[in-house]
């Protein structure tokens, strides 16, 4: 028995080794063998420039796996559709992770009609974009597309970090009375309270000033195009913030390499933050000085430039706010502070499990995140 036992623990261990190798081997020269993204049939309204737009026709099934649940497709759709914004670094994808993952297929379930702007992968001809680009006129671009698809004028937003940031720099400066509703997941707005990045920040100020007092240096006099910021390097200062995360995650990657539905997940998933795009050296400026130094976004307003102005006094409209508990680049204060800066009636801030990623699209974001938004949109978008 024994014997048969040895046997059959160095079958077993033969054929995992087996699985281990082979798996290695066809994830590295058959990366896309592994990946399960943007499974969610779309089509595509308009093409301009950077900017596409998707729309997300209703599912064809009465029920879908949603996380380890079976969950109901909606029969009644609401009235009011959502568009979602990404933000710039990150793809898209990350708002359709998984078939089972998928915040595009659960607002679907849940009844809404879905549509999402894809800002493009950034090349050095756009360098000069910057935040009026995205905010107010890409998006306004997005916005006028959805309505002559859509054929009916409301709508409501749905960012995700500077995704949320760019839906209510637009309602500021627009004040479109025809945005319903707005929701943010993991925005910041102060950025003297964003982890490692806002003690670096706070630490600036005063040189900072007395550079701007003492010399004519100026960083938004910098050319663009040595500003821009490559999606390699975007991708490693996006692992830097959870260091021993990304080796705990490689760890894992090297103990379960043998399984390959563990494998598919993984390898999915890495793409998020392995694939990241550019940022043009125009955005960088904003967010350096703007957004970074001058703090603009947690005092209400902000500068577009070309005598444009972001007011979020102006911002009317119901508007949620939601933050991971655990995040370390989008802390808790700092998304909490919109609730100061925003003055609508019908506003609420709500806290969620995960990190930046995890309280967005992490294992538990469907039970959570996502119901808060889902539950709070559909008392919000009647006829």
């Amino acid at each position: 028995m024994v014997l048969n036992r040895l046997v059959e623990m160095s079958s077993f261990a033969g054929e995992r080794a087996i699985q281990w190798i082979s798996n290695a081997v066809e994830s590295t020269l058959f990366a896309e063998n592994f990946d399960i993204s943007e499974q969610t049939p779309y089509e595509v309204v308009v093409k301009g420039g950077l900017m596409t737009l998707r729309y997300y026709p209703p599912l064809k099934q009465s029920e879908i796996e949603i996380g380890a649940e079976t969950m109901p497709v909606a029969t009644i759709t609401h009235p009011v559709p959502i568009l979602l914004v990404p933000p710039l670094a990150a793809d898209p994808l990350n708002f359709d992770l998984l078939p089972n993952r998928s915040l595009v297929r659960f607002l679907l379930a849940k009844g809404f009609k879905v549509y999402l702007v894809d800002f493009g992968s950034p090349k050095a001809r756009h360098a000069d974009y910057n935040l009026a680009d995205y905010a107010a006129r890409m998006l306004p671009d997005a916005l006028a597309a959805l309505r002559a698809h859509h054929g009916d004028r409301e709508i409501s937003l749905l960012g995700y970090c500077m995704g949320g940031l760019f839906a209510l720099v637009y309602q500021g400066w627009a004040v479109d009375p025809n945005i319903r509703n707005i929701v943010t997941i993991a925005s910041p707005i102060d950025s003297r309270a964003v982890g490692m990045a806002g003690w670096m920040v706070e630490a600036m100020e005063i040189p900072t000033r007395l550079i701007r007092r003492l010399t004519p240096f100026r960083i938004d006099k910098i050319s663009a195009q040595r500003l821009m910021m490559p999606g390699w390097a975007a991708s490693a200062l996006f692992k830097l913030t959870n260091p021993t995360g990304v080796v705990q995650g490689y760890a894992d990657l090297l103990m379960n390499l043998w399984d390959r539905e563990y494998l598919v997940e993984n390898r999915t998933v890495a793409k998020w933050f392995n694939d990241m795009h550019a940022y043009p050296g125009g955005i960088v400026k904003d967010f350096l000085v703007r957004v970074g130094l001058d703090n603009a976004l947690s005092k209400g307003k902000i500068d577009l430039g070309e005598k444009a102005v972001s007011n979020f006094g102006a911002i009317n409209c119901p508007y949620l706010a939601i933050a991971g508990k655990t995040d370390q680049i989008v802390t808790l204060d700092s998304a909490r502070k919109v609730m100061d800066v925003v003055p609508s009636a019908d506003k609420q801030f709500a806290e969620a499990p995960g990190g930046h990623a995890g309280v967005f699209a992490g294992s538990k974001a469907p039970r959570t995140t996502w119901t808060i938004a889902a539950d709070w949109l559909a008392l919000r978008s009647a006829a």
